[in-house]
């Protein structure tokens, strides 16, 4: 009889790969990556083993914040293509096996949604209430303290109606009010048009930021607040961010996403472990998955790494199945913040630990931020803040396909400019290297797609110490693996002190030249190097 582990969804067991549409290829030739392109690449990712594809925002909208600004949710923006298109796309995609989530963005719309457009004509009409309105203090001034992730107040002054709104990003992003029961039910509905196309789940866009105070109660001042952070940071979103209500909201996402076969809700959550895990739900009726960003923003030392994954591990609640990222388009790329030799572990560790690893779309070829001269940033944030450095256009440039013009991303100039070591660094080149960084994440997405141990078996931490990070999976039919990798350039040893002293043979290594050697005792690496080792089963050891 079949154990009840094999029956595991496809969120649990598959890698998602996260597509930047814009950057990902251009079919139509006008510099900006689309639907069509898109389509034209999914047998690469079929070939690298993904499971499911994220794409981020493709509706229509004005651009001011590159699609997270939407002006109509159940359409696409003829920039990308059309809904002939996406629906060819899905097609193709599950012609081939592969799950298409969508990005859902239902914490604020366009300024020129059709919603804010009636919203903001007069006091009265009718959708006033779907955003969020108020007066000003009795001398002018915004009604509380609150600040915009992308610099400045988060109120905006509108002098037709004389009152301000509210905008936790730029301020042609009003958000809107989801203590407002029609516009919750005008969100669900957008999520049931998609739903019924056929698109196998959503990630869930600034999720902990749906409800905010009633009373606008000001936020407090940072005490760690430093001049190179965001003026973001400034304040705690204490009152902005993460109230206790937006969990009956997400609760009940998940039930109109339940409310169809096999589908996914993922959540962007960047809050601490503890608050984190709220999001599960208190009876697992949460997002499935909230984002679980600590391997973008933990500094890159063995031994914190290890206790985070421990403390993430032994926080989640008896349900919650984890999921770890590495980068995505909002932070830097993985290859620019730890340096290339150990992108190559970072992949190690992605592909390995227990639950749902996320690739951003280029780490698998070591694509790593492009500088960007000021004259052509592209990206609000940077724009918004020059002084501060904190544009998001190095991470979002064109995929590197090939060494041809425009790194075979399109014919025409690309809409951001492409790493100048392109000629050398693209999947072409990388796909007949078998020292490539693209062959490893081949090897071990192969390897994690096939072995249940590494797909849906158990995490044990073995050891940890200022250069070293090893852990073992182990599934229910025996067969185990241990991970043993190198966080710095110095070579390292593991001796193994435990009894029995683990035997087995290495499966994928960071150095190829260490696959098929068999370990023991003593495991010497050199610096940047990483093994995931198929342990001999108990049975199979020779007796003494």
């Amino acid at each position: 009889m079949a154990s009840s582990i094999t029956a595991s969804p496809w969120w649990k067991t598959g890698v998602i790969y996260q597509i930047y549409p814009r950057s990902f290829r251009d079919a139509n030739g006008d510099g900006i990556g689309d639907l069509q392109g898109i389509a034209l690449q999914l047998d690469y990712l079929q070939w690298l083993g993904i499971q499911a594809l994220w794409i981020s925002p493709f509706y229509p909208s004005p651009m001011a914040d590159f699609g997270y600004d939407i002006a109509n949710y159940t359409d696409i923006d003829p920039i990308f293509g059309t809904m002939a298109d996406f629906d060819h796309l899905l097609q193709e995609a599950h012609q081939r096996g592969l799950k298409v989530i969508l990005d859902f963005v239902p914490n604020h719309t366009s300024d020129l949604h059709p919603w804010f457009v009636e919203s903001k004509s007069t006091k009265t009409a009718p959708k006033r209430d779907w955003y969020i309105w108020h007066d000003g203090k009795p001398d002018g001034s915004a009604p509380n303290n609150w600040k915009s992730v992308f610099g400045g107040s988060a109120w905006e002054w509108d002098a037709h109606t004389r009152q301000y709104y509210y905008h936790g990003f730029l301020k042609e992003q009003p958000d809107l009010n989801w203590r407002n029961e029609a516009v919750q039910e005008a969100m669900y509905g957008v999520m049931r048009f998609w739903l019924d196309k056929g698109v196998d789940g959503f990630r869930v866009d600034v999720m902990w930021h749906l409800i905010k105070d009633t009373q606008l109660r000001d936020n407090p001042v940072n005490p760690d607040y430093t001049d190179n952070q965001p003026t973001y940071d400034q304040l705690l979103p204490v009152y902005s961010t993460d109230q206790p209500e937006v969990h009956t909201i997400v609760a009940r996402m998940r039930q109109v996403t339940e409310a169809y076969d096999a589908r996914v809700l993922i959540g962007e959550v960047y809050l601490p472990i503890q608050q984190l895990m709220m999001y599960y739900g208190a009876q697992n009726d949460g997002a499935h998955m909230p984002f679980n960003f600590l391997l973008v923003r933990l500094p890159w030392q063995p031994r914190e790494i290890a206790a985070t994954i421990d403390q993430y591990e032994g926080a989640l609640p008896a349900e919650g199945w984890p999921n770890w990222v590495l980068g995505n388009h909002d932070n830097p790329r993985i290859a620019s913040r730890v340096g290339e030799p150990q992108a190559r572990i970072a992949a190690m560790l992605l592909l390995t630990l227990r639950g749902t690893p996320t690739l951003y779309y280029g780490d698998e070829i070591g694509m790593r931020d492009v500088a960007i001269p000021a004259e052509e940033i592209q990206d609000p944030q940077g724009l918004n803040m020059p002084d501060k450095d904190l544009s998001r256009d190095p991470c979002r440039t064109p995929m590197q396909w090939s060494g041809g013009d425009n790194a075979g991303f399109s014919p025409a100039t690309p809409w951001l400019r492409i790493d100048k070591r392109y000629p050398r660094v693209h999947v072409e080149r990388q796909r007949d290297d078998p020292f490539s960084m693209l062959s490893l994440y081949y090897k071990l997405i192969q390897l994690r797609n096939t072995e249940p141990a590494l797909n849906k078996g158990t995490y044990m931490p073995v050891y940890s110490n200022d250069q070293l990070i090893a852990y073992r999976r182990d599934s229910p039919d025996g067969d185990s693996f241990l991970v043993v990798m190198n966080l710095t350039p110095r070579p390292c040893r593991y001796r193994q002190t435990g009894e029995p002293i683990l035997s087995g043979q290495v499966i994928v290594a960071t150095s190829p030249e260490l696959e098929n050697t068999h370990i023991g005792e003593n495991i010497y690496l050199s610096g940047d190097e990483g093994i995931v080792a198929r342990l001999a089963r108990t049975d199979d050891r020779p007796t003494t």
